[in-house]
């Protein structure tokens, strides 16, 4: 049975404990995020090989692995853009993954920031985080609205929070590229995801939007459970908590950032020894 997002948030298919709204998440046993098994193949090939993690709530992750180890794959999995060919997946203990589609999946809390920014460059930075907070989209609603004040002073906070208060009318098209990132992640945030999914997000960025870039992941965490999947080993010592390492398609190794550097398993894949 497909399961089916309507008007007012529940998820046909589902009981009472499947709300598709944010707060009917259980979270009673901290895990925010299970992934059991997980199988992708392509052509034959297996991007996903029986990968199995499971991320608590309020967790920062950092996930790490050399290119082709199935990071991206392993993302398009938890937001419905790809169906596993075996394997479990769930939003806390309830919700499962693996029947909702892509917009029912960000419907329920999960966003994903992709490598390059995905922004309104036409509009303010205030209306690009107006545009994504969770409202009624239809057409009329739309035309008549009138933000109140609470909506507004949401839109402040978070332009606080993201280092844009001070280019709030600015066009987003006129921002750095660092500036940029920090507007799509403050777009994600208007939706009040529980789970965040970054896909390199320092990429391109100057040394100093870096580090206010780990600053405001390290304020997120606790209010929301991150995975960020990064290159920049730099970075990844900046804000990393637990280290996921992926190879061919499999956890190799999790732990501390040292724990996993110090791992001959990883070790071996990262520098051939």
């Amino acid at each position: 049975m497909n399961a089916t997002i309507h008007h007012g948030g529940t998820v046909a298919g589902y009981g009472s404990a499947h709300l598709a709204q944010p707060g009917a998440l259980d979270l009673s046993h901290g895990t925010v995020l299970y992934l059991d098994g997980i199988t992708v193949s392509f052509d034959g090939f297996k991007a996903l090989n029986g990968l199995s993690l499971t991320v608590d709530a309020g967790e920062l992750r950092c996930v790490i692995g050399p290119n082709g180890a199935g990071k991206t794959t392993m993302m398009d999995v938890i937001t419905g853009k790809t169906r596993p060919d075996s394997g479990r997946a769930f939003f806390g203990q309830t919700i499962d993954l693996t029947r909702l589609s892509e917009p029912q999946i960000a419907h329920i809390g999960i966003g994903r920031k992709f490598q390059k920014p995905t922004v309104f460059e036409q509009h303010t930075v205030f209306e690009n985080l107006e545009l994504a907070m969770k409202a009624d989209k239809r057409v009329l609603h739309s035309l008549f609205a009138r933000l109140d004040s609470a909506e507004c002073d949401r839109i402040a906070a978070t332009l606080e929070l993201v280092h844009l208060a001070e280019a709030a009318d600015r066009p987003a098209g006129s921002l750095s590229h660092g500036q940029k990132q920090w507007l799509e992640i403050g777009m994600l945030l208007m939706q009040e995801p529980q789970l965040l999914l970054l896909d390199e997000p320092v990429a391109g960025m100057t040394d100093e939007e870096t580090e206010r870039t780990a600053e405001l992941f390290l304020s997120l965490a606790g209010r929301h459970s991150l995975i960020v999947v990064e290159h920049d080993m730099e970075f990844v010592a900046r804000i990393a908590r637990k280290v996921t390492v992926l190879h061919e398609g499999r956890v190799l190794a999790e732990g501390s950032l040292d724990t996993v550097q110090n791992n001959p398993d990883v070790i071996e894949v990262y520098l051939g020894r």
